[in-house]
């Protein structure tokens, strides 16, 4: 009817049931109701050809970019929560889950799957259910209490789940105190079928229910017996499950409207009634009569109660699954407009994320993080955590058992390498020879280089310098020092001093002054200038080295109590001496403190 042609994806309960309730729902739609629009058997067993049927916890790729996966939700036999992943994105729709097991059913249950959207049934946003114990002690008690003065009782249920759940209760009380005079029907049809299905899947029931299997399957009920319409007037007390659950049509109106007028009958609601049902109007009104349709009115003169035994997560479930699955925002469905308010409050509150109440037919729009998955190169994993764990070893030394924690596994390191970008192909994270050769590039290297001169007169002691430097990258590098051309080695990065004489005359005007110049000229000191040299790929030890090296040299130039200034301390390279000099005293920009990488080249 919709035109969807694609894959239908099911659990194997789920689809053994699915065309039984699909034509009962047809049924009392079209020839009952009348209803003229709607959907056919053939549509039905037509729907059915394109169920894809799929097991707890197996995740299955729909295609490349979406997969989906089943997890228990314990509502009915074969009810699932699907975790559905498209590209980056993903969500998890509970659909209904019940978080309390039962006694036929276990607790739902998912993964930390941290989805970006949670989509929650909110039945009972603002119930928290008493002990399940107690509301069975008083179940029995008045089922007990009424049938024993001859009175009929009746328990509107659905057939998926309560139906089961009840007689599972009711055939161990008959049991245990010996009420086999008293018979106990479930209406005939769907209910029956239903309890099949429970023997066939057994697998899905809990842990109970498994382990007497081999002796006694416990949906092979001694006490309960088919319902027969002929058996609404027969004398004495009784007990039947009659379909639906909110008498709003079928067995359990018609058996409503036969015992309502008796006082020494009961009808026991176990489950939530959508307000306009018979159901509702029973629970919230406290008149006498209640209205069936529009041209009937009935006069209520039995007990009725309302004991929840309702399958549906309550207010305490349902922020104990938003815990368990841990989403980044939660979306609120299948709830009353006041309750859901209430409870969206109060995730935002106690949980700390985005909720949403949208109504029916809203569009909600939610920011998701963009991801960007990147196919990251072997090779370049490889020598990153190479260099990574040497790194590690030369801080704590080989023997050290932190190395052997550290090296299995790596949980965090930096991985520096060429992000690649192709067409209809993924985005890649190389290593630069891998680059090259698949964008089929020539490979180049970039090296840079640092000089600071420093000036002349200040006392500073080179190689003590080095000696510290040396010291200072050890534990942190590897570092190789060679004493005999006064270079310090860090990876790429290579430091070094260059030494040069440099002479300069002084020129003047006149004549007389340049022939007295000339007589007393003499050689300017050697200068001195740090060299540091570095390839690109280390630019952050180079940048390292640099402040490291300008912090031991004004440190030294401390601590030798020099007149000299530290503004003077480190100039900009130049030609000739006198050019230093006056660069010296007379440009206040060298009062900047230094910066690695200035004055590169």
């Amino acid at each position: 009817m919709v035109g969807y042609d694609g894959p239908v994806y099911m659990t194997h309960p789920t689809k053994a049931i699915c065309p039984i309730l699909l034509e009962d729902f047809r049924k009392i739609a079209v020839e009952r109701k009348g209803e003229s629009n709607f959907f056919t058997s053939q549509m039905i067993k037509a729907c059915m050809k394109k169920v894809r049927p799929m097991n707890l916890h197996e995740t299955l790729h729909v295609t490349d970019e979406i997969e989906i996966k089943a997890y228990y939700a314990g509502h009915v036999l074969g009810a699932a929560m699907f975790y559905v992943k498209v590209g980056s994105e993903s969500v998890v729709y509970t659909g209904d889950y019940n978080m309390t097991p039962d006694r036929h059913l276990g607790s739902a249950w998912i993964d930390k799957v941290r989805p970006d959207l949670l989509i929650t049934e909110s039945t009972y946003a603002t119930t928290i259910r008493d002990s399940k114990r107690c509301r069975e002690r008083d179940f029995l008690k008045r089922v007990h209490d009424c049938v024993e003065k001859g009175g009929k009782v009746l328990i509107p249920v659905f057939a998926l789940g309560r139906a089961q759940e009840l007689c599972i209760l009711i055939e161990s009380y008959w049991e245990q105190m010996n009420l086999g005079h008293i018979p106990v029907y479930f209406s005939a049809g769907l209910v029956e079928k239903a309890n099949l299905y429970y023997k066939l899947f057994i697998n899905w029931t809990n842990q109970k229910i498994k382990r007497t299997f081999v002796k006694r399957n416990m949906f092979d009920f001694k006490h309960i017996k088919p319902f027969e319409r002929s058996m609404m007037d027969l004398p004495g007390g009784m007990v039947l499950f009659a379909t639906p659950g909110m008498l709003h049509a079928g067995m359990s109106l018609d058996v409503f409207k036969r015992w309502a007028p008796d006082e020494n009958n009961m009808v026991i609601i176990p489950g939530y009634c959508v307000v306009g049902t018979v159901g509702n109007k029973l629970l919230t009104g406290r008149q006498q009569t209640v209205e069936i349709d529009k041209r009937t009115t009935l006069e209520v003169r039995c007990q009725v109660k309302n004991l929840s035994f309702s399958a549906h997560a309550d207010a305490k479930g349902i922020m104990q699954l938003i815990k368990m699955c841990e989403p980044r925002n939660v979306l609120l469905v299948h709830g009353e407009k006041g309750k859901m308010a209430f409870l969206k409050q109060r995730i935002i509150r106690e949980i700390g994320i985005p909720c949403y109440d949208p109504p029916n037919g809203a569009t909600v729009c939610i920011p998701t993080p963009m991801q960007v998955p990147v196919d990251l190169s072997v090779k370049l994993v490889k020598r990153q955590l190479a260099a990574y764990c040497a790194q590690e070893e030369a801080i704590l030394g080989d023997s050290s058992q932190m190395v052997k924690r550290i090296r299995f596994p790596v949980e965090h390191a930096p991985v520096r390498g060429v992000l690649v970008f192709q067409e209809n192909s993924h985005i890649k994270l190389l290593d630069p020879s891998e680059a090259a050769a698949e964008l089929g590039k020539t490979s180049h290297k970039l090296k840079f280089v640092s000089r600071k001169r420093i000036a002349p007169g200040v006392d500073i002691n080179i190689r003590k310098i080095f000696d510290e430097l040396h010291l200072l990258l050890s534990p942190l590098e590897q570092v190789q020092l060679r004493d005999e051309d006064d270079h310090v080695i860090v990876r790429s990065v290579d430091i070094s001093l260059d030494v040069s004489s440099s002479s300069s005359s002084s020129s003047s005007s006149s004549s007389s002054s340049s022939s007295s110049s000339s007589s007393s000229s003499s050689s300017s000191p050697p200068a001195r200038v740090v060299v540091v040299r570095w390839n690109y790929e280390d630019e952050e030890t180079a940048a390292r080295v640099l402040a490291i090296l300008a912090h031991l040299i004004i440190g030294q130039q401390d601590q030798s109590g020099s007149s000299t200034t530290r503004t003077k301390l480190l100039l900009p390279p130049s030609s000739s001496s006198s050019s230093s000099s006056s660069s010296s005293t007379g440009k206040k920009e060298d009062d900047e403190p230094f910066i690695p990488m200035e004055d590169c080249e």
